[in-house]
């Protein structure tokens, strides 16, 4: 049996053609095999002996499926979130949001309530009540199974007296009218265009609907955004996710329904979080 740095010298050479990290990828699936963490594996991969089961994984990420759904996990902020096919990997771009809510309320009152709309594992919710300590939650999905793993990520972290989870689409008439108002709202909608090929590893694997956006990728912000007035509190503000190219045209929406917006760069330098407001009359 071949220890483990062999083994990740061979399955990284595997996953050339497949990954962008074929090394980093490794590395995660041969420390899940192992069940220790990454940093265990580095400092002690010479006297560690591969696992049957490496093999099997490495060949399931060689055919484009996400790391984050071999092992169950993704890190996201200072979590780490249980994710299933059944929701979106969290990435590292949606923290972006969380900076944002960060920095604006370094200068204002904290949140005391918070409304993730489309929470799927729940990442921005759970990220943004770890931040708030005094906050609590409402985050609300169209499917039930996706409520089911923010759920188990609510408890496993503790959060779960502080957050309701809700079974709601803002494509449904009325669906907010018994939730009152947010001083904090958060949502990364569906916002790519439909007929936009992706990374076969996103197209084949994550849920299209938490994906595609009609035409032009803008079919959700039109919807939502004019929803978004009656749900803010009066100092409140809501962050929103946004594309490659989106921020002019989901800005001019926001203005259209009477909101002032502020844009917050990812780290490439890509406005990737808007933030609205209520516009002073």
């Amino acid at each position: 049996m071949n220890n483990a740095a062999d083994a990740l010298v061979k399955a990284a050479e595997t996953l050339k053609a497949t990954s962008e990290t074929p090394r980093l990828d490794a590395e995660l699936l041969m420390a899940h095999a192992l069940q220790i963490d990454r940093s265990a594996l580095l400092l002690g991969m010479r006297d560690l002996a591969a696992p049957l089961e490496f093999d099997a994984l490495i060949e399931r990420r060689a055919a484009h499926e996400p790391v984050a759904y071999i092992i169950g996990r993704q890190d996201f902020w200072d979590l780490s979130l249980e994710v299933t096919p059944y929701v979106l990997i969290p990435r590292g771009d949606s923290e972006t949001l969380i900076e944002a809510a960060q920095r604006h309320f370094a200068n204002n009152a904290p949140p005391l309530r918070i409304l993730d709309l489309g929470t799927g594992s729940g990442a921005l919710l759970l990220a943004a009540l770890s931040l708030f300590p005094d906050a609590t939650g409402v985050g609300i999905d169209a499917s039930v199974v996706a409520l089911d793993v923010a759920q188990r990520n609510a408890d496993s972290l503790g959060f779960a007296s502080r957050c309701q989870l809700h079974h709601a689409s803002w494509r449904d008439h009325h669906w907010a009218d018994t939730f009152g108002t947010f001083d904090l709202i958060l949502c990364n909608p569906p916002y790519i265009e439909r007929d936009l090929r992706l990374m076969t590893s996103v197209q084949k694997f994550e849920p299209h609907s938490a994906l595609f956006s009609g035409k032009d990728g803008l079919d959700d912000y039109t919807l939502l955004i004019p929803q978004i007035p009656a749900l803010l509190s009066p100092t409140g503000i809501a962050i929103f996710e946004i594309g490659v190219g989106q921020a002019k045209p989901v800005s001019e929406i926001a203005h259209s329904q009477g909101l002032s917006v502020d844009t917050h760069p990812d780290l490439a330098g890509i406005p990737r979080a808007l933030v609205m407001a209520v516009s002073a009359a």
